[in-house]
């Protein structure tokens, strides 16, 4: 392992804040970011936190407590990870920039803007840093459309999608605790699966101006919130666009991320490229469709929560002790994390109301 992460040439410690199953994708991948190192795990359980790490590529010095002052008030401890259940990430978010560590939160962020505002607003006034994990920004095919996007490729870009078409068993629910519920889910298949691809869409088409949804339970039972949605979008830009989030389609099928213009077309499923094509072509285009052409077909965790690899993680990781060491900006920050947080909300809200709603506008004033 690289010894060189911050300024004091040290590698950045981490303590892993709840010990479930995504937890377990963050050692892996901490283990493969030089200048990291996995320094903690914290659940309610002590026994847990110890039975968890005896699973990780972790050594025996890394150590459990159900304590979470505890972990906060080890030197070693230099930043935290947080994976509990997504309406518990607010109260040991605020702990740890009290104390002085670095915050990485899985997402989403927290399960209403308000609540993730209370995060952002504890780590800028305790100086530390904040990101929200969103590892499909780190994919390939994901970067070069966004610096398609960016170079004005598409020419007007007129429309965009957003697909995760995704299965759940009903036992996944029955047997998760706190998922499909409102308090700690936050929300179904658009906050807790389909929230990578929203993100990617606002990474890629900006904000959004209004949007109209439907939600329903279609598939399963015992549950408070939606198994299938739908939603049509507008964005500032003027392009128009659609979401579909679901846990109610039989197999699943990979995300897909599809934008469009009067210029250009570029459609990806999952991190395979499966059309890259521009009216005007450059000397990377065929280089970029040959590097993709082999498809890895991977699921994504269509049907599979756990089917997913932890490179994307990884990436993210990376990212963050980078900007640990140059003292700079995470790519998924605080304020990143929270646009896909809103925008779900406002389109809760359509669907509840049964009208037209602008994202992050005062509702009562238009």
């Amino acid at each position: 392992m690289a010894e060189e992460s911050t300024g004091s040439g040290k590698p950045v410690g981490f303590a892993l804040v709840g010990t479930g199953m995504i937890a377990g994708f963050h050692a892996r991948a901490l283990a493969d970011v030089p200048g990291a190192r996995l320094v903690a795990a914290v659940s309610r359980d002590q026994a847990k936190a110890r039975a968890f790490l005896d699973k990780q590529p972790a050594g025996p010095e890394v150590f459990a407590t159900a304590s979470l002052d505890e972990a906060l008030a080890r030197p070693e401890v230099d930043a935290v990870i947080i994976t509990t259940p997504s309406g518990a990430h607010l109260d040991p978010a605020l702990r740890a920039a009290q104390a002085g560590k670095h915050v990485v939160v899985e997402k989403p962020l927290e399960i209403t803007a308000a609540r993730c505002d209370k995060i952002i607003e504890a780590c800028q006034r305790h100086g530390v840093k904040l990101a929200t994990i969103f590892g499909a920004r780190f994919g390939d095919a994901n970067r070069e459309l966004k610096i398609a996007v960016d170079a004005g490729r598409f020419g007007r870009i007129t429309l965009a999608e957003a697909a995760c078409k995704w299965w759940r068993s009903q036992e996944y629910y029955d047997n998760g605790g706190w998922k499909g519920t409102q308090a700690l889910d936050g929300g179904g298949a658009l906050m807790n699966q389909a929230i990578h691809v929203v993100d990617l869409l606002l990474w890629m088409m900006g904000p959004v101006d209004s949007v109209c949804a439907f939600t329903g339970i279609l598939a399963h039972e015992r549950i408070e919130v939606e198994d299938t949605a739908v939603a049509a979008l507008r964005f500032r830009s003027g392009a128009l666009g659609v979401i579909h989030a679901a846990t109610s389609v039989w197999p699943g099928l990979p995300r897909t991320l599809a934008v469009h213009g009067d210029k250009g077309t570029v459609v990806v499923e999952q991190d395979d490229l499966v059309r890259w094509e521009f009216l005007q072509e450059n000397e990377r285009d065929v280089e970029i469709r040959e590097r993709f052409a082999k498809k890895t077909g991977a699921s994504g965790g269509s049907s599979d929560p756990a089917a997913i690899s932890h490179q994307p993680h990884a990436r993210q990781l990376a990212d963050f002790v980078r900007a640990l060491g140059s003292n700079g900006k995470p790519l998924v920050d605080g304020r990143e994390g929270r646009r896909s947080v809103e925008l779900i909300e406002a389109i809760y809200q359509s669907a509840r109301e049964g009208r037209l709603i602008r994202p992050g506008v005062d509702q009562s004033r238009i």
